[in-house]
């Protein structure tokens, strides 16, 4: 196998298409192969399908390295076990209102809970060559490696990156104060408005130095994230997000903010697994 490559689950359909599309062109982008699989429970039936996304592949890019695979069984483990070793997995939906395909019900979320690497689910109707931002959904220090993922996207894109750090707390109603920003809990919220916009310069310090060239706007809003997001994926190529996976219940699963998008994100999803 390719050192490098980049997989991408197919079954036919016109949303695997569009994700065959974005996933050659990552590949490409990033001057790695691509591996096209095909979960079928008998492997015989998967020559058409895979033998048309290998020449819509080549039409795309001649150059690009193409690796064709039929895995039998059930699509989630068949991309789980391909993930592994990949720089990134992609796969399609429908968009709004559904998904279907790979992705039908909640199959979208048990394979972005189990999946290896990052996870590109492909939604919306943007194109993959569009000249949109790249947004970066940031929490805090566990999404460093969703940070680095989304500067090396808008390097690889020659885009933009925009970072949307979300403040939602509760805050104590109090008696207001005579006297203008004196009351304890004006001084109180007024010191974390001012901890809370500095999040993202934080977090970014680092990547800034090692990427001089990205063109970075971070911004802080005070709102959930996921509707946050949400909105912000409409003027988006891209979004990028930590995969904050949880085990308190039977199974890993995916959060809140990675629920929303995968199921209404105007744009592409890009989910990187965060360490904490």
């Amino acid at each position: 196998m390719t050192p490098h490559h980049v997989v991408v689950g197919v079954d036919g359909s016109l949303n695997a298409v569009r994700a065959l599309d974005w996933a050659s062109d990552e590949a490409a982008r990033r001057g790695a192969a691509l591996r096209v699989v095909h979960a079928v429970p008998d492997r015989d039936e998967a020559g058409p399908v895979l033998a048309s996304a290998a020449a819509r592949v080549r039409q795309r890019h001649p150059a690009l390295s193409v690796v064709t695979k039929a895995a039998a069984g059930g699509a989630v483990r068949a991309l789980v076990r391909e993930s592994e070793g990949a720089d990134l997995t992609v796969v399609g939906t429908r968009g709004f209102g559904g998904v279907t395909g790979l992705l039908a019900g909640s199959v979208s979320l048990r394979l972005a809970a189990h999946v290896h690497g990052p996870l590109l689910v492909v939604r919306g109707d943007h194109p993959c060559d569009g000249e949109r931002s790249v947004l970066l959904g940031l929490e805090g220090d566990s999404d460093a490696e969703a940070a680095c993922y989304a500067f090396h996207e808008v390097e690889r894109r020659g885009a933009r990156l925009n970072v949307l750090h979300s403040s939602h707390r509760y805050v104590t109603p109090e008696l207001p104060s005579l006297i203008p920003a004196t009351s304890p809990g004006q001084r109180r919220r007024a010191q974390n408005d001012l901890a809370e916009e500095a999040v993202p310069r934080f977090n970014l310090a680092k990547l800034r130095e090692e990427h001089p060239q990205v063109d970075v706007e971070a911004r802080t809003v005070r709102r959930g994230p996921a509707q946050a997001l949400l909105d912000a994926t409409r003027e988006s190529a891209v979004v990028v997000i930590g995969a904050h996976r949880r085990t308190s219940r039977p199974g890993p699963q995916v959060g809140p903010v990675g629920h929303t998008l995968l199921h209404r994100s105007h744009c592409p999803v890009a989910l990187v697994p965060a360490t904490g």
